[in-house]
């Protein structure tokens, strides 16, 4: 068994080792101390980098042991020792391959963990009233999944179905490993059931679209404010008319790509305004990165599939009581998947991506 790790990984390790310890640092300086924001961003890209420092530590240890040993068998001086050594040699090299592969699975999802805060977009899609109840159920079952993993899951727009449930809805999800979970989520979710309103009892088909775009740091975006139009008016209820006498709504256009933001949830302007631009960002951010993928489609590293809002990605059954996953195949209980309980399909998806991105290296 190999008892040391490829240069370019090794390199690497280093590399986010280093990271590691500078992050470290700055969670110990007073001013960001201050900020409740900055010491959770970094916090979070810091948890996403231990398990990677860790096994390393843990493989090092192992191989200066491993090398002792081997050094004492050279020297063949104490039989004991020497017999020692060779039972306990084999049991730290098979320590090391285990590690070896570990780290190289934690190593290829650790930017995945390091994004802490996503925005969540549920849209009805086919299917007419019974779409706009499928979107609620969704949105429902992500807020529990959010409470189960103590998230913070906050509405920053929801449009409220005719029938009940929503048109639509854009949620901003922060905390530990958010992107690592739900960036599995983009595509086109599928029911087959009876809806409520059905009074035949015959098995309808109806779609509901999921966005999951990762909340991009300001650094990490191509955007100039100065191409962005802002302008503030009164928030607007059903039918147009005035909710709310004073100036709170924020809508910013963003003049190279027309995206368009609205924010009118709260009554405060500095909080939709601050919304709104997280927003913009998100969005803008996630065109700039379809781009650049597009660019270099031959060697993207995207997750399971491709997000795409056409793609299907689930059906859920209603009668049989299941859920199929169509990129692994694998089937859950419904009932226990939409109670927010969506940890094993979503540790299987893990397992799929991390085995593909593994085999790319």
């Amino acid at each position: 068994m190999a008892t040391n790790l490829p240069d370019n990984l090794r390199l690497k390790l280093e590399e986010l080792r280093d990271q590691h310890q500078d992050l470290g640092r700055q969670l110990e300086d007073p001013e960001v101390l201050c900020d409740h924001r900055a010491v959770a961003r970094l916090s979070t890209k810091r948890k996403a980098l231990s398990s990677v420092v860790e096994g390393l530590i843990a493989f090092d240890a192992a191989r200066a042991e491993h090398a002792e040993y081997a050094a004492a068998i050279s020297a063949d001086e104490d039989p004991e020792i020497v017999a020692l050594a060779r039972e306990e040699m084999p049991k730290l090299e098979s320590t090391m391959a285990t590690l070896a592969e570990s780290i190289q699975a934690e190593l290829v999802s650790a930017d995945d963990r390091a994004v802490g805060s996503v925005i969540l977009e549920i849209r009805a899609g086919v299917g007419g009233d019974e779409a706009g109840l499928w979107a609620g159920d969704l949105l429902e079952m992500y807020r529990r999944f959010a409470v189960n993993r103590k998230w913070r899951f906050e509405p920053l727009e929801l449009s409220a179905g005719d029938a009940g449930g929503i048109k639509a809805a854009v949620i901003q999800v922060a905390g530990d490993g958010v992107w690592s979970d739900l960036g599995f989520e983009g595509g086109t979710h599928q029911v087959k059931r009876v809806p409520a309103t059905e009074t035949q009892g015959r098995v309808h088909t109806s779609t509901a679209t999921v966005a999951v775009l990762a909340e991009p740091e300001e650094v990490d975006v191509e955007l100039d404010e100065n191409d962005v139009k802002e302008s503030i008016t009164t928030a607007q209820g059903p039918g147009g008319q005035n909710v709310n006498k004073v100036a709170t709504a924020v809508h910013l256009i963003h003049g190279p790509t027309g995206i368009e933001v609205r924010m009118q949830e709260t009554k405060s302007q500095a909080q939709n305004r601050e919304k709104a631009w997280t927003l913009l960002r998100a969005r803008l951010f996630e065109r700039q990165k379809a781009e650049r993928d597009a660019a270099r489609s031959a060697e993207r590293n995207s997750m399971i599939g491709t997000g795409n809002r056409a793609e299907k990605i689930r059906t859920y059954r209603a009668k049989e009581n299941i859920a199929v996953d169509h990129r692994i195949g694998e089937s859950v209980n419904l009932g226990v998947l939409l109670s927010g309980e969506m940890g094993s399909l979503i540790d299987a998806l893990r397992r799929e991506e991390t085995a593909r991105r593994l085999a790319a290296i």
